[in-house]
């Protein structure tokens, strides 16, 4: 018995360290925009093998999985101490999730788990579930992680289990290890999820990117990207909240749409890159879409490309809740590049590469979206109607 638990763990080490080390690569040519990679950054067989296995040939004599994970997707990003660092959401098959940090020194390879989760203080009203956290390295010098906390609706009846009521716990630390916990935000709407700290002050107040809603998972008359302000983080309260990117009908934000990372500053205007969700006949369809407000006035969207900038391709589509991307974490740095953290299918965590100017150029360049098939066709015949004026000119190249 002993010699089979010593070949089987010998085992499972092995296969994680391959998968640990494994080097990843830039797959195929893209759309110019951002690369994408081949193989996931953290999966749920990149968690540790000692939070899964209990070690003891004594009390585990089969070496029984004894905590199973589910999935690990929906990770907040920061570069810290000159490492990467996300920080996922795991869940395990018990359907709870909770926080992990994992790191990179590249921050496309190896990324490799802390040794514990994250501690979570509670409030005096525990949480039933936490995820999507995103975390933002405030001009207070504090780094913030704002996240979406579930207790179950107090007004739901016995039959029904499955009412909840979703809002935003706050936390924040100096040093990624240890987490203070701040009351959770209160706004006026009655559900608050995919709410985003933004990294400056504004007239000595902290912004905060919301998203309102009726329900649980319904949109209902809330939706949209909300824009408020408040105080102080210590007993945030956010009076009034300004739509400032709304759903709108026939494209891939028509159901609802959210923040997702903290904004990024350039020189044109703040990045924003958010999450659209549409049904289908197949159910929900979350893409990733990008946008870009006034450095001045953050309730001003100056350039709103048409359609998506990530959508799910190939094995991403396939997952526990299939054909879904989201992203809650990228990071920007001072040479320009950027690394966003997406996740597929609700599964496992992917990293795309790309530039600030690739961004703003997307952005700004783009066309936005004409909101009727003629106008889609418009564009097209403006694009093609400029490259003939290059070939009439002589500026074609090849």
């Amino acid at each position: 018995m002993m010699q089979e638990f010593k070949h089987r763990l010998a085992r499972l080490q092995d296969e994680q360290e391959q998968l640990i080390s494994k080097t990843n690569e830039i797959t195929g040519t893209g759309n110019g925009i951002f690369n994408r990679y081949k193989y996931p950054v953290l999966t749920a067989a990149h968690t540790p093998i000692n939070w899964r296995y209990d070690l003891n040939a004594s009390t585990n004599p089969y070496l029984l999985e004894r905590f199973g994970i589910n999935a690990v997707f929906n990770a907040g990003a920061i570069k810290f101490n000159n490492k990467y660092l996300v920080v996922a959401r795991v869940e395990g098959v018990d359907r709870k999730s909770f926080f992990a940090v994992a790191e990179s020194a590249d921050g496309i390879n190896n990324f490799a788990f802390w040794d514990y989760p994250v501690d979570l203080p509670q409030t005096e009203q525990p949480d039933t579930n936490v995820y999507d956290m995103r975390l933002t390295n405030h001009q207070d010098g504090w780094i913030y992680g704002l996240f979406c906390t579930e207790r179950r609706d107090p007004a739901a009846p016995p039959h029904d289990q499955s009412m909840a009521v979703a809002a935003c716990g706050i936390a924040r630390t100096k040093d990624m290890v240890k987490w203070e916990r701040l009351p959770d935000l209160k706004t006026n709407s009655p559900q608050q999820r995919n709410v985003v700290l933004h990294p400056e002050f504004v007239d000595g107040k902290y912004a905060l990117y919301t998203r309102p809603q009726d329900g649980f998972i319904s949109a209902g008359t809330g939706g949209g990207i909300g824009f408020g302000l408040c105080d102080t983080m210590e007993n945030a309260v956010v009076g009034q909240e300004t739509i400032i990117d709304n759903k709108s009908y026939h494209t891939v934000y028509e159901a609802k749409n959210g923040q997702g990372p903290a904004p990024i500053k350039t020189e044109r205007g703040w990045l924003h890159l958010a999450h659209g969700v549409r049904n289908t006949a197949a159910g929900l369809r979350y893409v990733l879409y990008m946008f870009m407000t006034d450095l001045h006035d953050l309730t001003k969207v100056l350039y709103k490309p048409g359609g998506y900038f990530l959508a799910p391709e190939g094995d991403e589509r396939i997952g526990d809740v299939s054909n879904v991307v989201f992203c809650n974490g990228w990071i920007a740095e001072d040479d320009g590049t950027v690394y966003i953290y997406y996740a597929s299918s609700d599964t496992r965590m992917h990293v795309a590469t790309t530039t600030l100017h690739k961004l703003v150029d997307y952005v700004i360049n783009t066309p936005a979206d004409g909101l009727r098939s003629s106008a889609s066709v418009d564009a097209v015949y403006q694009i093609i109607n400029s490259n003939k004026e290059l070939y009439k000119t002589g500026q074609q190249v090849g």
